[in-house]
């Protein structure tokens, strides 16, 4: 009896190993397989959707075109889809959401000085300017304040008109001058390292005007006194070794407004975006003046 038992327990067995492995069992759990990976897979292509960051951009605006008077312009901007200087902002804004938009810019490097601009109350380059600077709290919603620089004529929106600032460093003569010119044969006018490196912090400098719109002295008296810039760039000249007119130089400076309205205030040197110093070049012409 317990044999027979057995044996029907062996043929029960076999048939349901039988009926498990048979074609359409199999197809059944192929299908169960694929649709099992193809819901992980849906799943894990979802993707996941970054929070919106979003800032505010207040610009300046005026257009001589049109009868009105200067406004403020409110223009969002995702951070999360822009880079991470207000000029790239700018370039954004501009692209896609107002093409009357108008700035200089031009290599993006702070090497040209085209796009100098004050942004959030402060002279810098926009293209090196950050919209979130490191170290300052970030949230989205904040407001970022852009004017031309101050206390000159605008051309239109961002634009200032510089000519009045390029006519003062024509004045300076700002190339090199000699008596007798190259000797035949000469290629360059040499100088020693020491002599050269009395340049540095000089030589740098970019005219974009940072420094000069930040002096009070310079928006009083704009049309007499040079300005912090010009008058590094002057200085520039009057202590390289190579030109011999450095006493033509300091007596065209020696007046009561091309020099001596700077009163040591120092905003040049806090804003400059190259991190040079025009008040000690400038306190540096006054000694040499004073020397004579």
């Amino acid at each position: 009896m317990i044999s027979s038992f057995s044996q029907s327990i062996r043929v029960a067995a076999t048939a349901s190993a039988r009926s498990t492995s048979s074609p359409a069992s199999l197809f059944a759990r192929a299908l169960s397989t694929n649709a099992e990976s193809l819901k992980v897979t849906s799943t894990s292509a979802t993707p996941t959707k970054k929070e919106e960051r979003i800032r505010y951009f207040k610009i300046y605006r005026w257009d001589p075109d049109h009868r009105q008077k200067p406004y403020l312009s409110t223009y969002p901007v995702d951070l999360n889809d822009c880079g991470p200087m207000v000029l790239d902002a700018l370039i954004k804004i501009k692209s896609e959401q107002d093409p009357t938009l108008t700035f200089r810019r031009s290599c993006r490097e702070g090497i040209c000085g085209s796009c100098a601009m004050n942004i959030n109350g402060r002279n810098t380059l926009a293209c090196l300017c950050y919209i979130d600077p490191e170290g300052e709290k970030k949230s989205s919603g904040d407001v970022t304040k852009i004017y031309p620089l101050p206390h000159m004529y605008v051309v239109k929106d961002l634009v200032p008109d510089m000519g009045n600032f390029y006519e003062q460093y024509r004045s300076i003569e700002p190339w090199l001058q000699t008596k007798d010119g190259k000797a035949e044969g000469q290629a360059e006018f040499l100088q020693t390292r020491e002599d050269r490196a009395k340049l540095d912090g000089m030589y740098e400098c970019i005219l974009c005007a940072c420094c000069s719109t930040a002096c009070p002295s310079y928006w009083w008296n704009a049309d007499k006194y040079l300005g912090p810039a010009v008058l590094m760039q002057a200085y520039r000249w009057i202590e390289d070794s190579r030109d011999e007119f450095t006493d033509k130089r300091l007596a065209e400076l020696d007046d009561a407004f091309k020099l001596y309205r700077c009163h040591t205030i120092m905003n040049c040197t806090k804003v400059c975006p190259k991190h040079l110093n025009p008040g000690k070049a400038i306190a540096h012409i006054k000694k040499r003046l004073a020397e004579k």
